[in-house]
């Protein structure tokens, strides 16, 4: 009777197990959606690597590179070609949620995805080449406030992205009109940080973690971080914005999306994935290395945050005057 019991208890639990492992992964794949060199191929690369090494995920995870509108090209080819895909994710970022917004991927709205989870978080910076002739960021502003046009800015994204959105809030909170602001635009933070060293511009708004490495080469300074405090490591000199007058602070947060007619299944297995990746001290050490901090979330608390964001940005876009 033990040996019948024990049977029938197997049996019982065998469908829930099979359903635990119905979704593995098929040649998956992380989807950057910028140039390489940026944030988002940063985002892709460090987070397959790590989930490959951890052995979270099985096959390898290949990073394509599929540039255009700061997302809007994957966000609106994901729609068209592999809206039922469970095998691929795409990184995403709060610039993601700034141009959703403002309506620049199209029909397309953050409804339009499954959100899947952050993976860390970097910060807003203002980068110069090291032998500028800004040396605070009050120079920088002194500077916009005679000829707002006088000083070339430049970074991913168009007028209105988030590499738009942090030197303006500056110039906002300076009374200068951030309209008109001489910016350049450029296909992702590695082009834009080749044009600073270059000297096509004076001034990048980029992020912490993409910088890092040309500030610890000392090829550029930081006139500022726009985190609510100072950050630590290769950033602990760097005053705040807000140190110097201009309470502004950008936090970046960095994680996936999946496509919208992805399976509960491959739902649940990214979501779940990811959760385990971030509670993983090998992670956190690879994270922290790179310039991420740490912001844990998945599943439908990523999915409400998301929603929020965007909202909220869609509120502070009608503020600055870039949507009605």
């Amino acid at each position: 009777m033990k040996i019948r019991a024990i049977a029938i208890c197997c049996a019982l639990l065998a469908p829930a197990a099979a359903g635990a492992q119905a979704f593995q992964p098929q040649n998956p794949e992380c989807i950057a959606p910028a140039a390489p060199g940026g944030g988002f191929d940063l985002t892709c690369r460090l987070t397959s690597r790590m989930l490959n090494e951890t052995g979270l995920v099985g096959p390898q995870i290949r990073t394509t590179n599929l540039p255009g509108g700061i997302g809007a090209v994957a966000y609106n080819n994901i729609q068209a070609q592999r809206a039922s895909d469970p095998n691929v994710i795409v990184a995403v970022s709060t610039g993601s949620w700034v141009n959703l917004a403002q309506g620049k991927f199209g029909r397309f709205t953050e409804k339009d995805v499954r959100w899947l989870g952050a993976v860390g978080a970097d910060y807003g910076v203002l980068a110069v080449r090291k032998d500028s002739r800004f040396k605070t960021l009050g120079d920088l502003v002194e500077a916009l406030k005679k000829d707002p046009t006088s000083v070339p800015v430049g970074a991913g994204g168009t007028v209105g992205s988030q590499d738009w959105m942090k030197p303006s809030l500056v110039l906002r909170a300076a009374g200068i009109d951030p309209r008109k602001m001489r910016y350049l635009s450029f296909e992702g933070g590695g082009e834009a940080m080749g044009a600073l060293i270059g000297g096509h511009i004076e001034v990048f708004p980029g992020d912490a973690s993409e910088v890092r490495g040309q500030l610890e080469a000392g090829e550029i300074r930081l006139l500022a971080t726009f985190s609510d405090k100072r950050l630590p490591g290769a950033f602990a000199n760097v005053p705040t914005a807000k140190e110097q007058g201009f309470d502004v602070q950008w936090p970046i947060v960095r994680g996936f999306y999946a496509p919208p007619k992805a399976s509960d299944a491959s739902y649940a297995y990214w979501t779940g994935v990811l959760t385990k990746l971030n509670a993983d001290p090998a992670w956190q050490k690879a994270r922290t290395e790179q310039g991420l901090f740490e912001f844990s979330m998945a599943g439908e608390e990523f999915d409400a945050f998301a929603k929020k964001r965007t909202a909220d940005f869609r509120a502070l876009a009608i503020e600055v005057g870039l949507a009605k």
